[in-house]
């Protein structure tokens, strides 16, 4: 019992990271400054890495400088860069929409690692969210740009790799310094990107200096040091999968505040991808809770 209630905890502290991040859209074109999301991306990574380095007060062991700038372009630099390329190419639904790839491409490199099969019961619910996600995002007359589109699943696959060796490699340090270091890192990578190929900041209106703290603050010190535990401790299949609910609440988002119309299908496909979400767990949750009966 004890046992189902800690994996039960580290479900939902893991699904808070996505929750997060599924209230940047409405921020980002609400609040924020526009046409500068390179610098957006630098503000809400490489402060809250920064403090979280300040925190943990961890330097890597020796060795593993080359591995956490892998990790650190996987999860945060590179991932970051091909996100806005396809956000800018693509309709935010299209792009998301191969987001609900990275629970299928985790398992595919965990598997091909592992040399075993996550099982067609596994394979089939998180293929469900596929079908779900398009029901909830996509809308007629979408354009496919080839160049939006390798980049919106090179990102997936760039961060569905960064989650796999967060797990694989176990770096031998704390929550809080393995995330301060991605974010700082990353952070770094991005700098010169919105140095050179954007604008500078105009003045600021204390709403928008109000947006951005709450972009580092909670879309990506909280939101990543709990993401970071959660792929720890979770299995991979259940902790990528709840990367699903960050489209699900920016379309709540947009509904509630912004007046956005639900359809019948939207609703019926954010349904689907609910009940996927919750498949996966309870498949995950097998593989490591004994079962009570």
């Amino acid at each position: 019992m004890q046992q189902n209630s800690h994996y039960l905890r580290d479900t939902l502290l893991t699904a808070i990271a996505p929750m997060l991040w599924g209230t940047t859209y409405i921020l980002t074109t609400q609040v924020l400054p526009p046409d500068r999301p390179y610098t957006a991306a630098v503000i809400r990574v490489l402060p809250a890495g920064l403090i979280l380095l300040a925190w943990a007060r961890s330097m890597p062991a020796r060795g593993w400088w080359l591995k956490l700038g892998i990790l650190a372009a996987l999860n945060i630099g590179i991932f970051q860069a091909l996100l806005f390329i396809a956000a800018y190419r693509l309709p935010g639904g299209l792009a998301a929409i191969f987001g609900a790839l990275q629970p299928l491409i985790t398992m595919a490199l965990a598997s091909l690692a592992n040399r075993r099969s996550p099982g067609w019961r596994m394979i089939s619910v998180a293929l469900l969210g596929l079908p779900g996600m398009a029901m909830l995002l996509w809308a007629p007359g979408m354009q496919w740009d080839l160049t939006g589109v390798i980049a919106a699943f090179a990102g997936v696959c760039c961060v569905s790799a960064g989650a796999f060796l967060v797990r694989r490699w176990q770096p031998p340090m704390s929550v809080i310094a393995l995330t301060g270091w991605q974010c700082a890192l990353g952070g770094l990578m991005l700098l010169p990107l919105a140095l050179l190929l954007e604008p500078s900041l105009p003045a600021l209106s204390l709403q928008q200096i109000a947006g951005y703290s709450y972009l580092s603050g909670f879309g990506a010190l909280l939101a990543y040091v709990l993401w970071i535990r959660g792929i720890q401790k979770l299995p991979l299949a259940a902790s990528s999968s709840l990367a699903l609910l960050s489209p699900v609440v920016a379309t709540i988002l947009g509904w509630v505040i912004l007046d956005q119309k639900l359809a019948a299908p939207a609703l019926t496909g954010m349904a689907i991808v609910l009940l996927s979400v919750y498949l996966v767990q309870r498949e995950a949750a097998k593989s490591i809770v004994p079962s009570n009966r």
